[in-house]
This record gives C-alpha cells, sequence and structure tokens, in this order.
C-alpha cells in the first residue's frame, strides 16, 4: 500500500467465531462472492474492539484530540469468484462515531449505535445497542496467556482486504498492520440479536474464541472497485 487513506490502531479486540453451514452464509453474499470454507464450514466472527487515533496519512499518532471509539463488526470469510482473492464480508458494523458512516457510500454496512468497551481487572466488557431498533449486544471475556496461533487461528483473524458492493459494483478496500499477539480467552457472557438481524440463524455449539491486545499501525487502503 503505497499511500493509506487512513491510519488508527485497533485496541482491545475479541474474536468470537462461530461455525456455519456455507450454503447458509452464501445465501447472503454478492454473486462475486463464494463463501470462504475452513474445515467444512463457514465461519462468522463476531469482533468488539476499540478503534483508536483514526487519523489521515502524515498526521502523527502522539497528536492529542484524535478519535478514538468502540466498533463492533459481524463478518464472513470469502473469496472472489473469479481472482480467487480472499477478504472479509461485513453482515454488520456498529460504531460510535457519526463520521465513519461515510463508507456507507461504498456499500459498508455502519450502523450508529451505543457502544462501550469497559474493563473490570482481568475482564473486559462489550455492551452495544443500534440506534432506531432491537439490535443489540453484550460480550464478557475473561483474557488468558498468549497463544502461539495455529492454522486455524490465523485463517480465523487475518485478512487483508474488505469487500463491499454499491452501484452495481464489487468494492474491494485493503488493509495492512503487523500480526495479531493473539491469547486464549473465555466467554463468560454471550447475548446477541446481530446474527439474528443479519439474517442467521442462532449460532449452534460453542464458539472460537480469541483476544488481543490490539495492533497500534493499522493502515487502511481507498476503496476501488474490483476488475
Amino acid at each position: 500500500m503505497r499511500v493509506p487513506a487512513l491510519r488508527t490502531g485497533w485496541q482491545r479486540q475479541t474474536f468470537v467465531h462461530w461455525p456455519f453451514p456455507a450454503r447458509t452464509v452464501q445465501d447472503l453474499l454478492p454473486p462475486e462472492l463464494v463463501v470462504d470454507e475452513y474445515e467444512g464450514a463457514a465461519w462468522v466472527s463476531l469482533t468488539p474492539f476499540v478503534m483508536a487515533d483514526v487519523r489521515p496519512p502524515g498526521v502523527p499518532s502522539v497528536l492529542p484530540g484524535l478519535p478514538t471509539f468502540a466498533e463492533t463488526n459481524l463478518r464472513t470469510y470469502a473469496r472472489h469468484r473469479d481472482s480467487g482473492r480472499d477478504g472479509l464480508w461485513f453482515l454488520g458494523i456498529e460504531v460510535a462515531f457519526p463520521l465513519m458512516l461515510a463508507a456507507r457510500a461504498v456499500g459498508v454496512p455502519y450502523h450508529q449505535g451505543t457502544l462501550r468497551v469497559s474493563m473490570d481487572g482481568d475482564v473486559v466488557s462489550y455492551t452495544g445497542s443500534r440506534w432506531g431498533g432491537d439490535v443489540a449486544y453484550r460480550l464478557v471475556v475473561r483474557p488468558g496467556d498468549p497463544i502461539r496461533p495455529t492454522a486455524r487461528d490465523v485463517w480465523l483473524t487475518s485478512r487483508w482486504r474488505a469487500y463491499s458492493r454499491r452501484y452495481g459494483m464489487l468494492w474491494q478496500t485493503p488493509v495492512e498492520h503487523e500480526p495479531w499477539p493473539l491469547r486464549a480467552a473465555s466467554l463468560e457472557v454471550a447475548e446477541e440479536t446481530l446474527t439474528r438481524a443479519a439474517g442467521l440463524p442462532a449460532p449452534a455449539g460453542e464458539p472460537v474464541v480469541h483476544f488481543s491486545d490490539g495492533v497500534r499501525h493499522v493502515r487502511l487502503g481507498p476503496s476501488r472497485p474490483c476488475r
């Protein structure tokens, strides 16, 4: 990425991953994308975090007053039908910062909400509710020890582009950052209606859960149509 459109950091991020039948998830994707499967299943991940020190390129992160706010993504994993390039497809994004809604211009499904991330000892709590509806979540997570990521851990957490669709076109947004420092985590409370709002059935079975203290050097590139 020669020149990013935005720089930021992602902090206190939890990943909650559920397997779903591939056909169920495929029905939610645009025709240009196919489900990316792992171990015979599609995966949907709920990822709350803090987006820190959001700034344009050339602005130092130490500048006071840079926006820092909570965000929560519901995402799945897909590949471009023609090129085979993998990436994220967002089923919904909750955000507590109105200016991020500008990304709706290229089809990114941002929703304004009231979100909060808090810590009590070694427990991290995430809450959020979408404005104008009954979409909400509450997660309480207890991070554990650092882990050496397996192939599945890397597959579930590391993607370097996001897809969106608007104006009859598929768009891609590139992402760069250092590798995630992952920790084991246990999910003590999990209440959410985001999956239902996205058109999915309720998740079944125990999720795979990761926690990361975060990555500091995130570079988001300009969105452009896929060719």
